[in-house]
């Protein structure tokens, strides 16, 4: 026997643990020396039930989408917590997009999370009433993530990609449930047609390329196709919505062959129909451009003086920048710096900002303005969209095959949400 058995134990039992601490470390250095002699695309064999496998993720992702849009949540909630939830977004990203304090986005994810889980929401896939209650939702919290993935709210970058190709992946999933909802083909559309400028939107160096001076050729003619197919069938399905609206204008641009065809006349008159069918201060923004594109300058600023006592962008930079751009159209070169100087200050995007500082510098530009949609000229070659000032056949079109065009007042009458009559005069 030892003179202290207990000390004769630990330093037993000690030297084992430390030999077997050696061997597992001499094993991971043999085993890793034979995978490293093996590339790197045949290491993990590829499941037998890959495409299975997908398809449970994508449904997961659905669940979870229309979970976070449960019924106990009002929609601005819901949204909020499925940006969050689904989506990754940050809370500023979010309130950014809300046009409220992040602070007060904050407190109304988290009471969002508390009223689900109160709520006893079960993790399934959602029924048919539950996609007709919550659909609406859904394609809200898609079309934010559109536009923050096109225009990144704060930061260094301008465009984020993950959440642009996130965007396109979600559009999909309320489409393949509701194939024939023309809102929902909109939605789907919009996505495609404004993703498929991505890789002109931004330069080599991240750097902010306006509409006016971007590369038309490095656009997605398989996107801008889709999304054009998709929205034209979408018109001639009965209530018009505001995402074929939207949808409608982008496709008129991106088929457009130059900046000089882009017919302002039928951009106009798309943004005022969408002004009625869903009105909000972007819209208006929007359409102070294409005002002033029409009717010229002056006009463009009165519409945009409209906007002056409108809490909701009373901060925003989109103001400021849309004024530069307007008063520099109209050669006043000095308070168009004034402005351009004042957008700069207040973006919390590098790129936009940088942009901003040299707004004068580059005669033409439009600002880069989220929503900013443009049309192709009547007649132009490839355009497929209505003049929305007539409810004839465009010149372009083959009678019969392609149908009238619907006029702006059926159009607006014909919306979902137009609080005007028949015969109002939209």
């Amino acid at each position: 026997m030892p003179d202290d058995p207990r000390a004769w134990l630990i330093a037993v039992a000690s030297r084992r643990m430390t030999d077997g601490w050696r061997a597992d470390a001499a094993r991971r250095r043999r085993e890793e020396a034979v995978a490293a002699q093996i590339p790197g695309d045949e290491r993990v064999a590829p499941p037998a039930d890959r495409e299975a496998a997908t398809e449970a993720e994508e449904d997961d992702t659905l669940t979870l989408l229309f979970m976070c849009c449960h019924q106990a949540l009002s929609p601005s909630s819901a949204i909020a917590l499925t940006l969050r939830a689904v989506s990754g977004l940050t809370t500023a990203e979010i309130a950014s997009a809300f046009l409220v304090p992040e602070a007060t986005m904050a407190q109304r994810i988290s009471r969002a999370r508390q009223s689900v889980r109160a709520a006893g929401a079960a993790f399934a896939p959602p029924g048919p009433a539950e996609v007709r209650e919550r659909l609406g939702s859904v394609l809200q919290v898609v079309y934010l993530i559109v536009n923050e993935g096109s225009a990144v709210s704060g930061g260094a970058s301008l465009q984020r990609t993950d959440l642009a190709d996130e965007a396109i992946r979600l559009a999909r999933m309320p489409r393949a449930l509701r194939p024939d909802d023309a809102e929902v083909a909109g939605l789907l559309a919009l996505t495609l047609l404004t993703d498929a400028r991505r890789a002109a939107r931004s330069g080599p160096h991240g750097e902010l390329i306006p509409l006016t001076d971007q590369d038309r050729a490095l656009w997605d003619r398989a996107a801008i196709t889709e999304g054009t197919a998709l929205v034209t069938e979408a018109f001639f399905r009965g209530a018009v919505g505001p995402y074929q609206l939207q949808a409608a204008i982008a496709a008129l641009h991106d088929e457009a062959a130059s900046v000089d065809a882009t017919g302002w006349p039928q951009i106009l008159a798309l943004y005022g129909v969408l002004e009625r069918v869903e009105p909000s201060p972007m819209v208006t923004l929007n359409r102070a451009v294409a005002l002033a594109m029409v009717e010229g300058p002056p006009a463009g600023l009165a519409l945009l003086d409209t906007l002056a006592g409108d809490a909701r962008v009373a901060r925003s930079h989109r103001i400021d920048a849309v004024r530069g751009h307007l008063l520099e159209m109209d050669g006043d070169h000095d308070a168009a710096t004034a402005a351009y100087s004042a957008a700069a200050g207040r973006t919390t995007s590098t790129a936009e900002r940088d942009h901003d500082r040299g707004g004068v510098a580059d005669p033409g530009g439009l600002p880069h303005l989220t929503g900013l949609r443009s049309a192709s000229a009547p007649g132009s070659p490839g355009a497929r969209f209505p003049d929305p000032g007539r409810g004839t056949p465009r010149p372009d079109r083959t009678p019969g095959r392609d149908g009238p065009w619907p006029s702006t007042t059926t159009m607006c009458t014909r919306s979902r949400n137009c609080s005007r009559g028949s015969g109002s005069g939209c």
